[in-house]
């Protein structure tokens, strides 16, 4: 015995754990009466079951359970048996051999019994890339017939994750309500449960605030116990869905920096590096950088990939960093997928490297992708990254692909290759002297497939999907004006869900349209408690930058303000700058609103936030909050709020002072002969509290202009400026009767993209510049190009109108 056991170890290994009777065990469980003998034969089976087994013992289980008159009753009987667990977990390792009739059995049966292993099998299957198989369209049905029962949010919440690509907008809907229901279940250390219900939102796209928020609460109360992985995957989410909490940035980013000498791997400190880089201050970045640069040899080809991404996101101007990971790039360029090679290619042009070897590869694989390639958003990405190349250029073979696929694009994917087209039609007449006709006819068809999409789109969730994100030359030109057409025969769609969208695609348009703003205003008025505060600067900013004031405009601005009444205090920084500044180029102050900003603790909290921003954002937040001091300063002097940026602004306008454009070349020439000499105009002049106007000039009571001192000021070019600057009101060093006039040539940013009207910052500077003591003159472009203003005597004559109000030369 000893001897063959020796010799056949398996078979003396089944051997031993057969059941005690021969039977097969399939017809030992279809003779069972009861539970307990099926509960009895898995304890005795366990570590032979197969997966027929398995499936005929919960078969089994729910035949007895369906013959009972307190089904509930005894379902949670079974549910609690120990020997359920074990059948449970068998069915978990046995479900990759199950055939699709099984599984669809299994799974009907289990979620009778707990919701809680229907969930576990959704993560089976979810993690074998089965989220749009029929059984997961299952088990969404399941939860959809069962939502009222289930209370446990942990379930759920996985759940939620595995069904979230095969459920309609009423189900997600749903589920988001349910959540918020059971939220209040779970204890503040549930990080997972949050982590998911936010994996959830980003998976069905929306940035449901009130979730949101209630997440962040868990994160931030149990951050000093989240590690690497948990902080990038909720960084990585909150960025993919635009949710900015300043508190949890600020909070990780400490966090992440005691880290810094823990990875000396580079798995592990590529994550860092991506994670931390893009907030790290300056002694944290030139430690990562350094840290990167030992390891870079060992770097795979994705590790170099996301560092390189990194960097863009810093704005890293580190040239050595940038050629050793270039040239890890380079190596690995074959393994890239057509994806991947748009991100090298983005990333190279953006960091300004150069490499003529890099960027000939790239090409060689771009085209080789591109010859195959039948999926119009792949076409699209690739020919994106070749009209980013050195000398873009679009073949007959490659401009007959695109056309092929153009009845199957979005609009996404039409302004890409219409981006695409541009570049190489601009390379094409700049270096080739010449027009391709082929091209210009690419143009002209994706202009017309997109302006036949447009037409036919009947739902507005459906069109926000494609143009939330459209920008660029062609879509401003080509399509904007039949995408507000189509927004306004969909506008009774908008509602509080979608309106901030809706509101933030106007503002970057910035197109006029009255009735789309009124719609806006009308839902805000009507559904405001359920628009949360987080959206309101979203809302607001059309107004402000557009320069419109709705119907009801004191209750509008002020509805929205007291929803974000309460939530002043924990409003990111910038955030609270940017609506003051909105607010304030509609003249409307709060003074709530002005305390909460102007007072040094949160000026403090603004400062830290600054140091987590890039450069160009950190610019703009420094600049609104200049402007709105100044507007408080100015429109408000009552609240006392005192002006505290002189040093900033010395320092921007000796940095950003340039020469005049040719209008404003004309114009100097031409108020000088008005006037009657040089000496009568002044050009660039820095008023107090730092407003620049093109042109000065003063006239006495009797409308006499009047000479200034000497002048440096030489055609093209702007005078020097004075920082010994105060801020006392000009005009009160004026003669008697005495008027100082400013002058402003207006171009086309000044204006509404679709109709010649003046856009809020231009509007508030008109204001600022009357209560500095200014008669304020504005020039708009399309007047002075204007067929009317064509000859010198015209633009004479029109000068000497808005100066004196005289009529025409008599010369």
């Amino acid at each position: 015995m000893l001897r063959l056991r020796a010799i056949c170890p398996f078979s003396w290994r089944v051997f031993q754990f057969r059941p005690f009777s021969f039977e097969p065990l399939l017809n030992q469980m279809n003779k069972c009466t009861d539970e307990e003998q099926i509960f009895d034969l898995i304890e005795k089976n366990k570590d032979i079951l197969s997966e027929k087994q398995v499936a005929c013992a919960l078969s089994m289980l729910w035949q007895f359970q369906k013959q009972k008159s307190s089904l509930l009753k005894n379902v949670e009987c079974i549910r609690d048996h120990p020997q359920f667990l074990t059948l449970h977990n068998l069915t978990t390792t046995k479900m990759e051999f199950m055939n699709d009739s099984t599984l669809v059995n299994v799974l009907y049966i289990i979620q009778q019994f707990d919701i809680n292993v229907l969930s576990k099998f959704s993560s089976c299957l979810a993690d074998q890339h089965l989220c749009f198989s029929p059984l997961m369209g299952k088990i969404a049905d399941i939860v959809n017939r069962n939502l009222e029962t289930i209370q446990d949010l942990r379930c759920l919440s996985v759940l939620m994750v595995s069904i979230s690509s095969l459920i309609s907008q009423r189900f997600q809907e749903q589920l988001v309500n349910k959540t918020e229901q059971l939220f209040d279940t779970i204890d503040s250390s549930q990080v997972n449960i949050a982590r998911r219900i936010v994996q959830f939102l980003r998976n069905i796209k929306y940035g449901y605030y009130p979730l949101l928020e209630r997440c962040n609460k868990v994160f931030l109360s149990n951050v000093n116990h989240l590690d690497l992985d948990s902080i990038s995957k909720i960084l990585s989410l909150y960025h993919s869905l635009q949710f900015h909490s300043f508190e949890f940035i600020l909070m990780t980013k400490k966090r992440l920096t005691e880290m810094i000498p823990l990875f000396d791997y580079p798995a592990s400190f590529v994550k860092l590096f991506v994670t931390l880089g893009p907030v790290a201050g300056p002694e944290e970045e030139k430690r990562l950088k350094s840290t990167i640069l030992l390891m870079s040899e060992e770097l795979t080809s994705h590790q170099a990939l996301a560092v390189m991404g990194a960097m863009e996101e810093m704005e890293s101007r580190n040239s050595r960093l940038i050629r050793k990971i270039a040239s890890i790039l380079h190596k690995h360029l074959d393994n890239y997928k057509p994806v991947e090679l748009l991100r090298i290619t983005q990333a190279s042009i953006f960091l300004h490297f150069q490499s003529k070897e890099l960027f000939v590869k790239l090409r060689e694989l771009l085209l080789s992708y591109l010859k195959v390639s039948v999926i119009p958003s792949e076409i699209s990405l690739l020919v994106c990254a070749l009209s980013m190349l050195p000398s873009p250029h679009l073949d007959e073979a490659r401009i007959s692909q695109i056309e092929a696929v153009l009845p199957q694009c979005d609009l996404n994917d039409l302004n890409s290759f219409a981006t695409s087209v541009l570049r190489c039609i601009q390379y094409d007449h700049m270096y080739r002297n010449n027009m391709p006709g082929k091209q210009l006819k690419l143009l002209q068809k994706l202009d017309h497939y997109g302006r036949q999409r447009l037409q036919k789109c009947s739902s507005l969730n459906l069109l926000w999907e494609e143009v939330k994100s459209l920008k660029g030359d062609w879509f401003a030109d080509s399509l904007l004006e039949e995408t507000v057409v189509t927004l306004q025969r969909l506008m009774d769609e908008i509602n509080y869900i979608n309106v901030a969208g809706i509101a933030s695609f106007i503002s970057r348009t910035n197109y006029l349209s009255t009735s789309l703003l009124d719609r806006i205003a009308s839902v805000v008025l009507q559904q405001i408690e359920k628009i949360h505060p987080f959206a309101i600067l979203a809302i607001i900013l059309p107004f402000s930058a557009l320069n419109y004031d709705p119907p009801q405009r004191d209750e509008f601005f002020g509805t929205c303000l007291q929803r974000l009444n309460s939530y002043l205090s924990i409003l990111d920084p910038l955030m609270l700058v940017f609506l003051g500044y909105s607010l304030a180029t509609r003249e409307y102050f709060s003074e709530d609103l002005l305390k909460a900003i102007f007072n040094i603790r949160f000026l403090a909290k603004l400062d830290s936030q600054l140091e987590l921003l890039c450069s160009s954002l950190n610019m703009k937040v420094q600049f609104r909050l200049m402007e709105l001091n100044r507007a408080v300063c100015l429109e408000c002097p009552e609240y006392q709020i005192p002006w505290f940026h002189d040093r900033f602004c010395q320092q921007q306008y000796k940095k950003d002072f340039g020469s005049m454009n040719e209008a404003q070349q004309q114009i100097y020439k031409m108020l000088a002969e008005v006037l009657g000499g040089i000496s009568f105009v002044k050009a660039s002049v820095l008023t107090p509290y730092y407003y620049t106007i093109d042109f000065e000039c003063i006239l006495d009571k009797r409308k006499k202009p009047l000479p200034y001192g000497s002048h440096n000021t030489t055609l093209g070019k702007l005078p020097k400026i004075h920082s010994e600057l105060n801020t006392q009101i000009a005009g009160s060093r004026l003669p008697p009767g005495a008027e100082k006039i400013a002058l402003e040539f207006l171009d086309s940013r000044a204006f509404c993209r679709n109709i010649p009207h003046l856009k809020g910052k231009s509007a508030m500077k008109k204001r600022h510049l009357e209560i500095l003591g200014y008669r304020v003159i504005q020039i708009p472009h399309f007047e002075w190009n204007s067929m009317a203003l064509s000859t010198k005597n015209a633009r004479m004559d029109y000068l000497r109108e808005r100066i004196f109000g005289e009529g025409k030369s008599s010369s």
